[in-house]
């Protein structure tokens, strides 16, 4: 398989049809190897538009999701962030690319370690991968520039955007009880010690995080 040629088309065909403006953003998914992330079975479809599986009801989010997720976040060079949901690593890898360092929670052991693998033979140095509920944040290395949830919630956890640096973003799927299986990709940004202000950028459906059950509504 041309995975050139792959790389191409999809960065043509989905992410400029997908409001991904950002030239900083396509240059990095240009250089990326998605394909060293995807599990053998589904390499020939590294860079479909479609969400590719990677075991204990797991997948890896759409080419165009990331892209969005990347652009989204905005990052610098020298910024902390925090990732939940690890899942193969690429998307830890592509926040690294930008960021200073990646903190990633992933609460199945045998898909952190595999994450773990991958990052290591695409010789990314500055992701870290930690084993838990990354629902509960990552107090340890807190506050952060800038946390992404990977995976669908009901609500988004205070406890996790009590975890951002004033003025830093977090970025989540959030599923409406009203409106399920849709989904929306909500950005907030902590305006000051107590104040936080969201906006909704998208409508789409992922696979919710394991433990992500319905809890009490967070309100601006």
């Amino acid at each position: 398989m041309n995975y050139e040629l792959a790389r191409h088309h999809m960065i043509q065909q989905q992410l400029r049809t997908s409001e991904v403006l950002s030239s900083q953003v396509v240059d990095l998914l240009y250089a990326d190897r998605r394909e060293h992330y995807v599990p053998a079975a589904y390499r020939a479809l590294a860079f479909a538009d479609i969400a590719i599986p990677l075991g204990h009801g797991a997948q890896m989010l759409t080419p165009k999701l990331e892209a969005r997720l990347l652009q989204a976040a905005a990052l610098k060079h020298g910024d902390r962030v925090l990732q939940i949901g690890t899942g193969s690593g690429h998307l830890a890898a592509l926040l690294a690319e930008q960021a200073g360092h990646v903190w990633s929670v992933e609460i199945v052991p045998e898909l952190a370690e595999q994450a773990r693998a991958n990052l290591h033979d695409d010789g990314v140095t500055n992701v870290t991968v930690e084993v838990g509920d990354g629902l509960a944040g990552l107090p340890t290395h807190a506050p952060y520039d800038c946390i992404v949830i990977s995976g669908g919630v009901a609500t988004i956890p205070a406890a996790l955007q009590a975890q951002l640096k004033v003025g830093g973003r977090l970025l989540a799927f959030v599923a409406p009880v009203d409106r399920a299986p849709l989904m929306t990709l909500r950005q907030v940004t902590r305006q000051g010690e107590d104040a936080y202000a969201g906006v909704d950028l998208l409508e789409t459906a992922v696979p919710c995080l394991q433990g992500a059950a319905p809890g009490p509504a967070f309100r601006f």
